[in-house]
């Protein structure tokens, strides 16, 4: 399996012939760039959506149009955008598992927000997720924008991921020191991977103090387009 980081709360994550985009940003991406888009969604196979927020959702409805691209995601949105704007949807809910291909994903619980801007003002769009995606032997938890939550009990002693990909950057989400608090009470990782942070400064630039915090777990500092393999 390998996880590509694209910067903020966005991947790529190639395994078992898949190639999943998660929350892919690229237009006005800062950490991203423009000469690095090709290759970035070279080959994509669906397109895993937490939520709506801008720098989550602009270019997913563009990319399914254009390159006829499956959105996978929360049942309300996926049912409109799949009559409103006809692209292909794979619509679930939290407690649901489909399988694309090989890969299986889970929907689970995150707490944050899921809204999009329109003419006539913000307006709601189902709800914000997290998914366990399970391929190759390994289950790996993408939490999305996300503060800390008592589900995660529950989700880390029955998904029980050795990988995590958790949103650490601070303001809008956990930040780094609620992310270490998280991994010790809640999981057992082997590898945690943060993100949504060093994107803007009001975000956590450094990932340091989770990497302290956690001796015994190998916590990797993503650089942009540069594969990990796990």
């Amino acid at each position: 399996m390998k996880i590509i980081w694209l910067g903020h709360g966005s991947f790529r994550i190639e395994t078992e012939g898949q190639v999943l985009l998660i929350d892919p940003w690229l237009t006005g991406n800062p950490t991203l760039g423009e000469d690095q888009h090709d290759a970035a969604l070279a080959g994509a196979s669906h397109i895993v959506l937490t939520h709506t927020h801008f720098d989550h959702v602009v270019d997913v409805l563009p990319l399914a149009k254009s390159r006829n691209i499956p959105v996978v995601g929360q049942y309300d949105l996926m049912g409109y955008w799949g009559e409103s704007e006809e692209i292909t949807t794979i619509g679930f809910n939290k407690g649901g598992t489909v399988d694309l291909g090989g890969p299986k994903l889970a929907m689970v619980p995150a707490s944050h927000s899921s809204t999009f801007t329109t003419e006539d003002g913000l307006r709601a769009s189902g709800s914000e997720v997290g998914y366990m995606l399970m391929s190759e032997g390994k289950t790996l938890y993408i939490s999305g924008d996300t503060g800390l939550m008592a589900d995660m009990e529950w989700m880390g002693d029955y998904f029980q991921p050795e990988v995590g990909i958790i949103s650490a950057g601070g303001h809008f989400t956990m930040d780094m020191k609620q992310t270490a608090y998280a991994a010790k009470r809640y999981f057992n990782f082997k590898t945690l991977i943060p993100c949504h942070y060093k994107s803007f400064p009001i975000l956590e630039q450094s990932a340091e103090q989770l990497v302290k915090a956690l001796p015994d777990v190998e916590v990797i500092e993503p650089v942009v387009m540069q594969a990990i393999e796990i």
